[in-house]
C-alpha cells in the first residue's frame, strides 16, 4: 500500500477558533442531522454561517434545526433528501435552485458503512449509491449555485479508502459482494472524485474549489446502522476504546469547508493513531485516489449511471 501527504499546508493543529466570521455564507450539508454533519453544522453556526440541514427523515432533520438554532445567530434551514434514490436527490437539487440564489460550501457528509448486499430503486449497490453517486449527481445539479459564489465542495471519505480498490468491471460488486469491500470502494471513489473535479475546476478556470476531509474514528450512528452480525460487535466493543467525540471528527470536514488555510484539492484528516483520532493537518492519500485515469474513468461511468453529464 502506497500512501503519502499531498500538500503541507502549513499547520499541524487547526482548530474551529481559526475560523473567519462566516455571515453571509451559506452552506448545505448532507448528513447534517446527526454525526460528524450535525457537529459540523454547529461549529459553522457558531462562526454565524447560514446552514441548510439535509438528510432523509424529516423528523431528526427538524430535531437537528432545533438544537442548531440556539447556537448562533446564522439561519438554519432544511432540505429532505435520500442520495441512495436519485430521483430524490434530483427534486431535492430543484428546490435548492429554486429557493437559493448561490451556495458557498456544499459538504458531502451523509453515508452508509458495511451494509449487508442491498439494490436501491435504481438498481444500484447501497453504499455506492449513498456515499458517492448520489453525491456526485448532487455536486452537478448544484454547481452553478456554488459558481456564483466561488464556493467549495467537500467530501468526506475515510482512513479505510487507504486499502480500496475500485472493480470497475463490477462496480455494484454483484458478482462478489462484501460489505467493507464495498464500503473501502465507495471511500476511494470519493477521493477519485475530489481530485478528478480539482483537475477539472483548474482545467476550466473554475472559482469553484474542491477539498476532501475524513473524520478518523468518531463515534456516531454510522458504525451501529450499518455493519451487521460479527462487525457490529466488534464496533460495539473497539469504539469505546479508540473513537474521538463526534466533534474532534467535525474539525477536518469545517476546515475542507470554511478554513482559510484549506488549499484546493487538499485532504484533511487528524493525525494520531493510524488517522484515527488527534490534531488536524493534511492526511495520507493511497496512490490509487491519485490515479488520474481511474478518476477519469469513475467521471465517465458515474455520468452515464446517473443520467447527469457536467
Amino acid at each position: 500500500m502506497n500512501k503519502s501527504k499531498l500538500f503541507d499546508s502549513g499547520f499541524s493543529d487547526w482548530t474551529p477558533s481559526q475560523l473567519p466570521d462566516l455571515t453571509g455564507k451559506t452552506f448545505l450539508i448532507t448528513g447534517g442531522n446527526s454525526g460528524v454533519g450535525f457537529e459540523s453544522a454547529k461549529i459553522l453556526v457558531n462562526a454565524n454561517a447560514n446552514i441548510i440541514l439535509a438528510g432523509r427523515n424529516s423528523a431528526k432533520v427538524q430535531q437537528a434545526k432545533n438544537e442548531i438554532m440556539r447556537i448562533g445567530s446564522g439561519q438554519v434551514d432544511t432540505l429532505i433528501i435520500d442520495l441512495a434514490d436519485m430521483a430524490a436527490v434530483r427534486l431535492a437539487a430543484e428546490k435548492m435552485n429554486t429557493n437559493y440564489s448561490k451556495l458557498d460550501g456544499l459538504i458531502n457528509c451523509a453515508g452508509v458503512m458495511q451494509t449487508p448486499k442491498s439494490k436501491t430503486v435504481d438498481g444500484f449497490e447501497l453504499q455506492m449509491a449513498s456515499n458517492h453517486l448520489g453525491h456526485f449527481l448532487l455536486t452537478g445539479l448544484l454547481f452553478d449555485l456554488l459558481e456564483k459564489a466561488s464556493g467549495r465542495i467537500v467530501n468526506v471519505s475515510s482512513v479505510m479508502h487507504l486499502n480500496g480498490e475500485m472493480y470497475f468491471n463490477d462496480l455494484m460488486l454483484e458478482n462478489d459482494y462484501n460489505p467493507t469491500k464495498a464500503y473501502k470502494q465507495s471511500k476511494l471513489a470519493n477521493l477519485l472524485f475530489t481530485f478528478e473535479l480539482n483537475r477539472r475546476l483548474k482545467a476550466a478556470g473554475s472559482k469553484v474549489t474542491t477539498v476532501a476531509s475524513h473524520p478518523g474514528v468518531a463515534n456516531t450512528q454510522l458504525t451501529t446502522t450499518g455493519p451487521t452480525g460479527v462487525l457490529k460487535l466488534l464496533y460495539k466493543i473497539t469504539k469505546p476504546l479508540f473513537a474521538q467525540p463526534a466533534y474532534n471528527g467535525a474539525i477536518s470536514t469545517v476546515l475542507a469547508a470554511a478554513g482559510t488555510e484549506a488549499k484546493p484539492g487538499a485532504y484533511y484528516g487528524p493525525q494520531s493513531m493510524g488517522e484515527s483520532k488527534g490534531k488536524v493537518s493534511d492526511a495520507m492519500v493511497a496512490s490509487q485516489a491519485l490515479d488520474v485515469e481511474h478518476g477519469a474513468k469513475l467521471w465517465t461511468m458515474s455520468e452515464k449511471l446517473v443520467g447527469l453529464s457536467w
